[in-house]
């Protein structure tokens, strides 16, 4: 009888334990998925703003959050198509807000993104100050010589 129960024990505690799957959390690490960094400024990020990212045709948020310490949204598009991300951040003197739509290709990696009007055209606005810069010297070396002249 001791025998049995000794050769019992052994193979109980020799036997390999069942895996716990029922409390453990598992991960994956991916290099994919969109980022889009938000500032009011080059030096000055939207820290901690909220923000919602709508998929192509959606009116409820695919994803819903705030960014991070660098305003910094991150996220993982499951479909191609235009996505908006919009952010309302806080500032000292009140509320801003921001909408970037970014299309998605088939290949769910990033395809475009709209710039900023001004990023855009920026070749413009700096053609454009400089004949609005040059119109203005001309105007008024034009009443300086006016003044000379007729006084």
């Amino acid at each position: 009888m001791r025998f049995a129960c000794a050769l019992f024990v052994l193979f109980f505690f020799s036997a390999p334990a069942p895996p716990a799957h029922a409390h453990a959390v598992h991960y994956r690490v991916e290099n994919r998925g969109i980022s889009a960094r938000l500032f009011y400024g080059v030096d000055d990020p939207v820290s901690y703003a909220a923000y919602e990212i709508f998929g192509p045709g959606d009116a409820i948020p695919h994803q819903k959050g705030r960014t991070d310490r660098n305003g910094i949204v991150s996220f993982l598009p499951d479909r191609p198509g235009a996505w908006r991300i919009s952010v309302v951040g806080e500032a000292e003197h009140g509320a801003h807000g921001a909408a970037v739509t970014v299309r998605v290709a088939e290949s769910l990696y990033m395809a475009s993104f709209d710039k900023p009007l001004v990023a855009q055209y920026t070749k413009g606005f700096v053609g454009m100050s400089i004949l609005l810069f040059a119109f203005s010297l001309w105007v008024l070396l034009g009443k300086r010589k006016e003044k000379r002249g007729g006084a």
